[in-house]
């Protein structure tokens, strides 16, 4: 390679390499503004809510009564760790349903792509079985699975499923069909255009999945917590309630929701490098 064209490939590969650090500053710069404009917009409503409907202050307590329970009271310290030591069971458990989940989804998903037949046959069963509230199925759950880590990954990881199941799928279907067909020319079978096709092609919904699927991952370890094991901040909360300790239950509360708010915009964060990285566009959920 002559001198001009090694000099040529360098100039692009400089000029690629700033338009992806470009790409990458952009989507941290909106994952930050996202961030702090969601934050502000919750302390709006939470503020206007109480406001507007005059809820007592023994039973509602606004961002300031937080603040002083968590922060400026004299026994800040023992309320940040009555919240703290169960949250992280909580985040454990939150784990776990993610991960259960989202493997079953990518799984689904997968031998959907493969078999429209059972795609066909299965997704009307998901469907339904999506329509019945969790609360209807959780004895039926516990009875099967029991009150232990089991349980927690059947609850969490039915909350996890079944968006990111449609989500993955619906992914995996934007494959192109000239890079499929073409992998069918080369004597390719539904396995290898799965692998080098779709895959790739449903990087985007995979994030997206990933990243609606970690709210709801909390959401599901809160739920077995309540209904099943008897640990975490869903059971604390619900003991809480019982035992008139509303400043400990919206402080759980509030701690809870600003773990999902971060892990969320983590997750998109992450997502918009990756994306921006691989040249693709964010799949909006």
């Amino acid at each position: 390679m002559s001198s001009s064209a090694t000099y040529e490939l360098a100039l692009v590969r400089r000029r690629v390499r700033r338009q992806a650090a470009r790409s990458v500053l952009g989507a941290v710069g909106r994952s930050l503004l996202t961030f702090v404009l969601t934050v502000a917009l919750v302390l709006v409503i939470w503020w206007g809510v109480l406001a507007v409907f005059h809820v007592d202050p023994f039973v509602a307590k606004s961002p300031a009564d937080v603040w002083e329970y968590l922060v400026t009271s004299p026994r800040a310290a023992e309320h940040r760790a009555d919240v703290l030591d169960p949250l992280g069971t909580t985040l454990v458990d939150a784990l776990i349903g993610f991960t259960a989940g989202l493997l079953a989804a990518l799984v689904g998903a997968t031998v959907f792509q493969l078999s429209k037949g059972v795609e066909n046959a299965l997704m009307p069963v998901a469907m339904l079985l999506r329509s019945v509230p969790l609360i209807a199925m959780a004895p039926v759950i516990i009875m099967i699975f029991g009150r232990g880590t089991a349980v927690v990954a059947v609850i969490g990881g039915i909350v996890v499923l079944f968006p990111a199941l449609v989500t993955i799928a619906y992914g995996l279907k934007q494959a192109p069909p000239a890079s499929t067909d073409l992998v069918h020319v080369y004597g390719g079978g539904s396995w290898s255009a799965l692998r080098k096709v779709a895959l790739p092609a449903s990087l985007p919904s995979f994030f997206a999945a990933v990243r609606i699927s970690v709210p709801g991952a909390i959401t599901g370890a809160l739920l077995a917590e309540w209904l099943a094991t008897g640990t975490g901040i869903g059971h604390a909360v619900s003991e809480a309630k019982t035992q008139v300790q509303f400043s400990f239950l919206w402080s759980s509360v509030v701690v809870v929701t600003a773990v999902s708010l971060v892990l969320y915009n983590l997750v998109a964060l992450l997502e918009s490098i990756a994306l921006a990285r691989a040249g693709m566009k964010q799949t909006q959920v």
